[in-house]
């Protein structure tokens, strides 16, 4: 099969390259599954009446109200949650790519379909006046 033992010395080559880099890569995997796993996002109102962390999943973790909130409306400080939450969402976003971009690169298409996957989950709720813009 093989005309010369050169020509299997360089497939074994490159087989041998090939299956360090799969080992590499699931690694990579598990090091970033393991880093974005304890991740969180969090915002808060500019005018410090509401704090809101998500958890790596995007989910409400903790709600901070500032005792202030009881000057103002229960619709107020609800748009405020709604806002803040989508702050904190935005902020687990940016934390989930930078964590992607340190352990698989900018150029890894895996890299990409990550960031852009949690792009999707964790972008404006439809209905929101973000998402119809």
């Amino acid at each position: 099969m093989w005309a010369d033992e050169a020509a299997l010395d360089a497939a074994a080559r490159r087989l041998d390259e090939w299956e360090s880099s799969l080992a590499d890569r699931a690694a990579r995997a598990r090091d970033l599954s393991a880093r974005t796993q304890t991740l969180t996002g969090t915002a808060r109102s500019a005018d410090g009446l509401v704090e809101v962390t998500v958890d790596a999943s995007g989910l409400l973790a903790d709600l901070r109200l500032d005792e202030r909130v009881r000057q103002h409306s229960a619709a107020h400080t609800a748009r405020q949650i709604l806002a803040v939450t989508r702050d904190a969402r935005a902020d687990l976003l940016r934390r989930i790519t930078e964590a992607t971009t340190d352990v698989l690169g900018t150029e890894e298409p895996a890299a990409r379909a990550i960031v852009e996957s949690h792009q999707r989950r964790l972008g404006p709720d439809p209905g929101t006046p973000d998402a119809r813009r």
